[in-house]
């Protein structure tokens, strides 16, 4: 059965399409099953039902999947294991976290300050946290090298909490929340940010789908590196934390069969269920906890279900007839969500009540008792069973699904709210409430002096509960979490591994795309440095001349290969392996970055650092994937991000959702995103030099960048590296490719990666036809000579009466006369980024507008970009300043035909898309 809106009647539903043709057998063998589950326990019961399961396929008996259970524990109370801690202390310094996590919140949300925050979440899944605290997470320090844990963002405050009660934050820290600026030195950001906190957080989650995501792939490279003989990793386990509402991102759900195929039994997904999205409920007409269950069982999880606490055990054990089971499976989610929003006596009408026998159940409890019984995600013991069970589970990844209520035990007005999670502020009737619940030693005085500014209780360091918690930790290795950046040294690539750049394509043909792939395999071939890059290929290997790379590095699969492969005779055979370096995704772009942010922070999670290079259709890149980029850079990965295919008119025949005319906008969004659309081999090797420096050199005061790199699929003549080329030009973003060779009115040409070459030939044209001097300038990165203007305008801002710093464009361009023609194979804003750090007048030719399907002379013409373009612009320019004949414009247009497409010239049929 599956779970949809409606779950009711499972057990039902497993007989009601056959019937029943002796009730009397059929009792006999319910009646030795209990006795079974009776005298032997639910372990022997298990494994003989499981048994008769098997028997029943082999015997040819039809029995349908069972994807969703009941709606209680998946582990009985007589398989629960002891609980190892004392749970007394324990809960006595949880209770100072929830109260220290919420007055955080709540003092941040004072009238002079009003910043916000979330006390919710944090309350109903403190249980969750603190059972993983004392008893699972793994610190740096552990010999096995520490876990990894995803938090759930909007939970920061009791991650704060509880390193306030570790010593590791003070009061003026916890004062400083969400003020990150205006207390500079004590502040802590709102979520999980490790580029704001970077000894402390590790892992951004608060974009809701990416930590699902990028927790499945970091179990991945925990493999991988293990697998590959860098780190023995086998120890390490993931654990993320998760919201039931954030399962409705497809991203959260999205990368299961991953975790499923390679076994990832490295890896356990928490997901507090507190049946409530930030508006209201998830599934008010069903049940998400079901429909979890069949979701991440039908995908291969293990699945354990935390649904009631310790004190539903007595009810459940006397339910012979499942009367109660049954109403636990046929309530909707809605109406427990407001079963936990009013009281004992509401509850034993309403959900008792439904049936005489279960009302007669509680009748000797109190309301108080009823109110008592608690969801599953709120019992040590129970979430404690989860946890070891998850650890000791071989094969798979396990998902926890814990039933908890958001805003537990902060009071009537937050506990099961649809509005919880906007609430930030508590009444000062409500924090006497809550003090009262958690047993806080602060009296009414100390709240009514500042309603706003409630203290934070802390015993002191030599307090026996924080004694005790410190002794958990350090048993564990020490705080979690935190961020260590301390890594094996990386030994750079010599200077042979860029010759093969240098060179040039000879009086062969050659795109950047396959420039590009040239100089990263001899980078492959290095010794000290080819086994620490981590290809990431979208399946499409073969469109980038990549599947080179597959007989030597292999594919990574922790499987091997282990069929017959179609293409075993060829050179070029797709070949996998344990050992393989490539990481390839299929057609998965969410994943390919998710795996690249996994890999390009390796030296901070794991100490060993990797240089991934993932390599894609640039239009599916940042526009498909930004937000991945971003939590990237939050996260602080390194590597070479690779926009193949890129330009709006090279890749031709693809159509308009494959034609790139903005990937280096979006990408010049991201603040650490260094991005460069190169025309030649050589100069992609002094950027990737540059890059790889910048990142593991050990000077650079910024290392922590991603390197977009867009590359071409046209193929060209590549020159072999000019003698005395500006490096610092072409690392800096602009340089003189090629001077004026003829006297004449003077003009400037600046063109970036494919576009080079038009305007190449534009300056031949002009000097053979019209007499005009152009110099060719290429343009290496706008961005990067954007970003550096804008510097330089912010340093004169802030220093009024010092010198000014010209601009790097500024001072390249000095001395460089006449207008100046800006074109690439993307849209006009593109070279437009420079324009105010430029004195000539500037005009820009640019692909604004869908792309299509054509010839890549035909597009250019189109667009007006082509070299014939360039030449009519830069003509109409020098006509308005009379440097040439007034009528040589509209002679040039009408010659060279500059409305016809198909007079375009500009581009070659070569390359496949």
């Amino acid at each position: 059965m599956s779970a949809g809106e409606d779950t009711s009647h499972i057990r039902s539903g497993l007989t009601s399409q056959l019937p029943d043709r002796d009730p009397e057998e059929t009792a006999e063998w319910i009646e030795s099953f209990d006795d079974l589950v009776e005298t032997r326990g639910t372990e022997r019961a298990q494994y003989i039902v499981r048994s008769l399961l098997q028997r029943a396929g082999a015997k040819s008996v039809g029995v349908p999947m069972v994807t969703t259970t009941d709606y209680v524990n998946t582990i009985p109370a007589d398989q629960e294991p002891e609980f190892p801690g004392d749970e007394e202390t324990e809960r006595r310094y949880r209770a100072w976290m929830r109260w220290n996590a919420a007055m955080l919140v709540h003092r941040a949300q004072r009238p002079d300050i009003g910043v916000g925050g979330h006390i919710s979440t944090y309350a109903g899944a403190a249980t969750l946290y603190e059972v993983g605290f004392n008893h699972f997470f793994r610190g740096k320090d552990h010999p096995g090298g520490g876990d990894q844990v995803f938090f759930q963002g909007h939970a920061s405050p009791g991650m704060y909490a509880r390193a306030f009660m570790e010593g590791r934050l003070s009061e003026e820290d916890l004062d400083g929340f969400r003020q990150e600026k205006s207390r500079e030195g004590h502040a802590l950001p709102s979520y999980p940010h490790p580029r704001n906190m970077p000894d402390f957080w590790e892992f951004p989650t608060v974009s809701m789908g990416i930590g699902p995501a990028n927790a499945i792939y970091q179990a991945q490279l925990n493999r991988y590196l293990h697998n590959r003989g860098i780190k023995d990793t086998s120890q390490q386990h993931v654990w993320a934390f998760l919201g039931d509402g954030e399962m409705d991102e497809p991203d959260s759900r999205g990368f299961l069969q991953l975790a499923t195929n390679e076994k990832l039994d490295n890896l356990t997904f928490v997901i507090n269920c507190n049946l409530q999205r930030l508006d209201g409920p998830v599934r008010g007409n069903g049940k998400i906890m079901q429909e979890l269950e069949a979701f991440f069982r039908g995908a291969g999880w293990n699945v354990i279900k935390v649904v009631w606490g310790r004190e539903w055990d007595a009810l459940l054990a006397r339910d012979d007839d499942s009367e109660l089971v049954r109403i636990m499976n046929e309530t909707p989610d809605g109406d427990y969500q407001t079963y936990k929003a009013e009281s004992g006596g509401f509850v034993r009408e309403h959900f008792f009540g439904k049936s005489p026998k279960t009302k007669d159940m509680v009748a000797n409890m109190s309301d108080q008792e009823i109110w008592n019984l608690k969801r599953g995600g709120h019992d040590y013991n129970k979430v404690y069973a989860a946890y070891k069970a998850a650890m000791e589970f071989e094969g798979k990844p396990t998902v926890i699904l814990a039933q908890t209520v958001k805003g537990y035990g902060l009071g009537t007005h937050f506990e099961g709210r649809n509005a919880t999670h906007q609430m930030k502020k508590l009444t000062l009737q409500d924090l006497k409430d809550f003090r009262d619940h958690l047993r806080i030693p602060i009296s009414d005085e100390q709240l009514e002096a500042d309603p706003y500014r409630p203290p934070y209780y802390h015993p002191g360091p030599d307090a026996p509960e924080i004694k005790y918690m410190m002794e958990r930790r350090a048993a564990l290795g020490g705080s979690v979490p935190e961020r260590r950046t301390k890594h094996t040294a990386l030994h750079l690539p010599e200077e042979k591994a860029y010759e093969v750049a240098k060179r040039g394509s000879g009086k062969q043909q050659a795109a950047t795309t396959m420039a590009f792939v040239r100089l990263l395999k001899d980078l492959m071939r290095d010794k000290e440095f080819g086994a620490r890059v981590v290809p990431i290929i979208p399946d499409e290997a073969r469109t980038f001349g990549m599947d080179s790379f597959f007989p030597t590095a292999k594919i990574y699969n922790p499987k091997g290969q282990n069929y017959l492969s179609v293409d075993r005779d060829l050179v070029l055979a797709y070949k996998e392996s344990p050992q393989g370096q490539i990481l390839h995704t299929g057609i998965n772009e969410a994943g390919s970055t998710a795996a690249f942010t996994a890999a390009g922070t390796s030296y901070a999670t794991q100490g060993e650092p990797l240089v991934p290079i993932y390599i894609f259709y640039s239009m599916f890149g940042f526009q498909r994937t930004g937000d991945f980029f971003w939590a990237a850079a939050d996260q602080m990965a390194r590597g070479f991000v690779i926009g193949a295919t890129a330009g709006r008119t090279t890749l031709t025949g693809e159509g308009l959702q494959h034609a790139d005319g903005h990937s280096p906008l979006l990408a010049s969004t991201n603040p650490a995103v260094v991005t460069y659309d190169p025309a030649y081999g050589y100069e992609i090797g002094h950027i990737m030099r540059a890059g790889l420096e910048r990142m593991y050199g050990g000077a650079h005061p910024d290392p922590n960048v991603m390197y977009y790199l867009t590359v071409y699929n046209e193929p060209i003549v590549q020159p072999a590296e000019p003698e005395e080329l500006d490096v610092e030009g072409v690392v800096k973003g602009i340089y003189l490719l090629a001077p004026a060779k003829v006297d004449g009115p003077r003009t400037q040409l600046l063109a970036s990666g494919v576009a080079v070459p038009w305007a190449l030939e534009a300056q031949q044209i002009l000097a053979e036809e019209w007499g005009v001097s152009a110099d060719v300038w290429s343009v290496t990165s706008w961005t990067e000579l954007r970003r550096d203007g804008l510097a330089a305008e912010e340093e004169s801002f802030l220093h009024p009466g010092a010198e000014a710093r010209k601009p790097f464009v500024t001072r390249q361009l000095e001395g460089a006369a006449g207008p100046i023609v800006a074109v690439s194979d993307y849209m006009k804003a593109v070279p437009d980024q420079i324009r105010q750090f430029v004195p000539n007048e500037f005009a820009t030719l640019g692909a604004d507008g869908f792309g299509f399907s054509d010839t890549r002379a035909a597009a250019r013409r189109y667009f007006k970009i082509d070299s014939h373009s360039i030449v009519v612009r830069a003509l109409q320019l020098l006509a308005r300043r009379g440097e040439v004949d007034q009528n040589a414009p509209k002679e040039a247009f009408e010659r060279y035909k500059l409305n016809d497409v198909n007079a375009g010239t500009s581009g070659n049929a070569g390359g496949e898309s």
